[in-house]
């Protein structure tokens, strides 16, 4: 608007007064930045840092501060910031514009969420499973009978739940391993399955009676001088829960074997 004004007094030809701001020098400046002599007007610019006199245009600006008649300068000129970049007086002024684009702001990214079925796998490897132990009736360090029950378990210590848990930050898995049958073989050939360990031997049952759940007669005797190889194979499964999520993972095994001999008595009849 001041400057639209300005224009309109260059236009009418100069008046007969000035302002104060502009005493001692040419044309009509009213403290807008608006110069005017007769024909024509200019529009200075102030820096910050720029004294309060006006520009002329095509005449480029002095490094000095106006300084009150008779003072020599004390130091480096100063000027008080207006906090406009050009300074059209009273209070107004011109920003310099900038149309590059602000960059926005990245999103944090969220980690992901770790996998409840990954990490039942390392619960799964980190599983410290028993080794089974064999035991025999008769004693396995002595000599089985032919056509005489032989009675397999597997030790109590070799047949029990194992609980592992694997954690992450926010999720915990747990993974419950149970043995679920023993798979033996007896060295002549045969193979016996047992849903359970095995039922040891005790005074309570009879001397030729076979054993309920897991055991095994031999029809032949071990190669002179050797022995069959005996060996069983505990199958397990695994349970899991964590995360919200749950599942089973079947199928792993400890294994063991020994040695087992097995000899033919020939009964002596006696008169």
């Amino acid at each position: 608007m001041l400057l639209v004004a300005a224009v309109v007094l260059c236009l009418l030809g100069p008046l007969s007064t000035t302002s104060r701001a502009d005493e001692g020098d040419e044309g009509l400046n009213f403290g807008t930045g608006v110069k005017c002599r007769p024909g024509r007007c200019g529009v200075g610019a102030r820096s910050k840092a720029r004294a309060s006199r006006p520009v002329r245009p095509g005449k480029p600006m002095s490094r000095r501060a106006a300084l009150p008649s008779g003072r020599g300068p004390a130091g480096p000129p100063t000027a008080k910031s207006t906090g406009w970049d050009f300074d059209l007086g009273d209070g107004m002024g011109i920003l310099p514009r900038f149309d590059a684009e602000t960059p926005k702001p990245r999103k944090n990214s969220q980690a992901p969420k770790p996998d409840p079925e990954a990490l039942a796998q390392q619960a799964v490897r980190e599983l410290v499973l028993p080794e089974p132990v064999i035991r025999t009736s008769p004693d396995e360090d002595w000599v089985q009978v032919v056509h005489v029950p032989t009675w397999m378990w597997v030790e109590k210590g070799g047949w029990k739940k194992v609980t592992t848990t694997a954690s992450v930050p926010g999720v915990t898995v747990t993974a419950v391993a149970r043995p679920r049958q023993a798979v033996w073989s007896t060295g002549d050939g045969a193979s016996v399955v047992c849903r359970g360990p095995g039922t040891p031997y005790s005074s309570r049952f009879r001397a030729e009676a076979s054993s309920p759940d897991c055991g095994h007669i031999y029809q032949r005797a071990s190669p002179p001088g050797g022995a069959y190889r005996v060996s069983v194979r505990v199958v397990w499964d695994v349970e899991w829960r964590g995360g919200g999520r749950s599942g089973v993972v079947p199928g792993l095994t400890t294994r063991a074997s020994r040695r087992l001999v097995v000899d033919e008595v020939q009964a002596v009849v006696t008169r």
